[in-house]
């Protein structure tokens, strides 16, 4: 069979090349932050400091990750980062699942009351101080309990996993009612099987706001064993100057002069921290976007 050749007008050119040049500008403007950061961070840091590297890194080094992997603290709070992000989003996706599932099934005893109460907590709370209060109350402070247990039940995650449920074919779950099937086998056997790209999508949302979280280490923890990491990112971003200094004089003490080089300011440690923290959803974000992609749309338009 030949190939229909189609004649492609001046205007749709004109048009083509206009739509090309503009996503490509804003993919530049959403790349040039992360990739000036990197750049900054393998740069020498006095010209770092002074403004200088703007597209291309200067007097290419490592030093700077090599020192802030030295700073007390780091690696126990990467750990905790790790282990809230990891049975965090495993709860949250979980409980997802099963209430917005449960959510579908008419014979749910009172499911309209429960939905409602449930979706009526993403609008209204009792602000940080009855929070605190009840998180002391149940001594979730200076607990590691305190990360994952208070996300578990996620209205927002919720509503897309129903949405989702609700635009597969009813057939299926008629049809292994039919054959006696229960509602856990119902859940487990086929809808949590098919419901793959919604339930990425939700751990996708959930991952990131577990591993970008500090708020809640801020207020409820005093252990630095429970420190996560983007609390001790907070922390070194406030006392940079001070960090620069003390990792300057560690070096002093092994070398006889750091150079200037390779001198830790308060403009290195803040980005060679920021690239540590970002750099491991920067990893994982692709794996899963086919999925977020596909999932989002299903799970947010109903029919």
């Amino acid at each position: 069979m030949s190939r229909v050749k189609m004649k492609v007008g001046l205007t749709d050119r004109i048009i083509s090349v206009v739509v090309y040049t503009l996503f490509s500008l804003f993919a530049l403007i959403c790349v040039y932050p992360f990739y000036s950061i990197i750049i900054n961070t393998i740069s020498a840091n006095d010209i770092s400091a002074r403004g200088d590297v703007v597209f291309l890194p200067k007097h290419i080094h490592f030093q700077n990750y090599l020192d802030v992997f030295k700073i007390p603290g780091l690696w126990d709070a990467t750990l905790v980062s790790l282990g809230r992000t990891v049975i965090g989003t495993s709860l949250t996706v979980g409980a997802s699942a099963f209430l917005g599932f449960m959510f579908t099934q008419e014979d749910m005893w009172g499911r309209k009351f429960w939905y409602r109460f449930t979706i009526i907590t993403m609008f209204f709370n009792a602000g940080v101080i009855p929070w605190y209060l009840t998180m002391k109350s149940l001594h979730l402070t200076n607990n590691f309990l305190a990360y994952v247990l208070p996300t578990i039940v996620a209205p927002f995650f919720i509503i897309l996993v129903k949405t989702f449920v609700e635009s597969t074919p009813k057939e299926l779950q008629q049809a292994a009612s039919i054959d006696g099937a229960g509602i856990m086998t119902l859940f487990f056997r086929i809808m949590l099987p098919i419901s793959k790209p919604i339930l990425a999508t939700v751990a996708i949302f959930s991952a990131v706001d577990q591993w970008n979280s500090f708020q809640d280490t801020l207020l409820l923890v005093t252990d630095s064993k429970l420190y996560s990491l983007q609390f001790i990112l907070y922390n070194y971003i406030n006392q940079a100057s001070s960090l620069s200094t003390m990792v300057n004089l560690q070096n002093a003490g092994s070398t006889a002069m750091a150079s200037l080089a390779t001198k830790q300011t308060t403009t290195s440690i803040r980005m060679t921290v920021t690239i540590i923290v970002v750099a491991p959803i920067l990893l994982v974000y692709p794996i899963f976007q086919r999925f977020f992609v596909k999932g989002i749309m299903i799970g947010a338009v109903k029919g």
